[in-house]
């Protein structure tokens, strides 16, 4: 019987361990992935169409179950034990793997375009005793490998036991980004009034539930087409309200520039970002993949560009000092920078283009 899209992969878990991951149990957890990706879950195992078994005495890395769609008659192997196996459609249940093409789960990488990153993706044995170095795996794999120095670095542990409880807890993740928004919100406020510290707290809060939301819904399945829409719609439209309430908010902690001069402000930081922002999506619709993702040095600079949390380190720099006024100048001169750095990448790109010469990630080349 041949694929149709009307049949779509089966995903058969085989075994149901008493052992919880992220608040679910693990067979749960898997199944939820599994519709995510795409394959029909909860049906009796049909030989007559193509089928992905998973071992449940093993978890791992969601990635290795999108590449395993694509290649029927491959078994994801550990030890020469089978964890992912997809079977071609029409072979029986007791197949001989001796002739599947076998993947070995300490040696294979893949590219994760979503994550712009690129690794060995996580397997490892499911031990109901002891699920954190699993949750653990699984909270590494969802998270981004080319961001911000916070991100990537501060609070990537804390926001990592703020995602289990979080998950523990039954919150889902647009209760978090709801949560986060009026952090948002009220750090807007503290930073028109001139209560700078207060406000760098508050936003503070808001910048790790940032992290902590999209984590949940990738380590949990929960992720969802309105709840992606939510949480990188804040992250989008907040920056240039903050810096605005930063600027108004000089006057009442004592250090009032020149009217002129911070509407000048505001106008270099929002037309920067907005023109930064304007790249990195032509960059996308070109090359079919992030600006920060072509070379190693992008991936760097992604590190400290003037994005919503870089910008923050100079602002608290300045502040330590007393300097608020200084801190939101600081941020102008380097959001012209930062847009000069990616007006450049582009111009470069455009041109390797223009002789021919493809532009691929180094992720992708590695």
């Amino acid at each position: 019987m041949s694929e149709t899209p009307a049949q779509p992969v089966q995903f058969i878990a085989e075994g149901d361990p008493e052992v919880r991951l992220f608040g679910r149990t693990a067979r749960a957890r898997a199944e939820q992935v599994a519709a995510k990706a795409g394959l029909a879950v909860g049906e009796v195992e049909d030989p007559s169409r193509s089928r992905i078994l998973a071992d449940m005495g093993f978890a791992w890395d969601p990635a290795w179950l999108a590449e395993l769609k694509q290649r029927p008659g491959a078994a994801l192997m550990l030890d020469g034990k089978p964890v992912l196996v997809h079977v071609p459609a029409g072979t029986g249940p007791d197949a001989d793997l001796s002739g599947f093409e076998q993947l070995d789960a300490r040696t294979a990488s893949l590219s994760y375009f979503e994550l712009r990153k690129r690794e060995r993706p996580f397997v490892l044995p499911l031990d109901p005793a002891n699920p954190l170095p699993v949750e653990r795996a699984l909270y590494d794999a969802a998270y981004k490998g080319v961001t911000d120095v916070l991100t990537l670095y501060l609070w990537r542990r804390p926001a990592f036991w703020l995602t289990r409880w979080a998950a523990q807890a039954g919150m889902s993740p647009n209760q978090v980004t709801l949560i986060g928004f009026v952090f948002c919100l009220v750090a807007f406020w503290q930073f028109w009034q001139g209560h700078y510290w207060s406000g760098v707290a508050t936003g503070f809060v808001f910048m790790v539930l940032d992290t902590v939301d999209g984590k949940l819904a990738r380590c949990t399945g929960q992720s969802s087409k309105w709840g992606d829409v939510f949480d990188h719609g804040i992250d989008l439209i907040h920056p240039p309200f903050w810096w605005w309430a930063w600027l108004h908010g000089l006057g009442a902690a004592g250090h009032q520039l020149e009217e002129v001069y911070k509407v000048g402000l505001l106008a270099v930081i929002v037309g920067t970002y907005v023109a930064g922002r304007v790249i990195e999506g032509w960059f996308k619709y070109r090359f079919k993949m992030h600006i920060h993702v072509w070379k190693p040095i992008d991936s760097r600079f992604r590190l400290v560009t003037a994005r919503r949390n870089p910008n923050m380190v100079i602002l608290v720099a300045c502040l330590i000092f007393a300097r608020p006024d200084l801190g939101i100048e600081l941020v102008a001169l380097w959001s012209v920078l930062s847009l000069i750095f990616h007006a450049v990448r582009l111009a470069q790109a455009e041109n390797v283009r223009l002789r021919g010469g493809a532009i691929v990630s180094w992720l992708d080349a590695a």
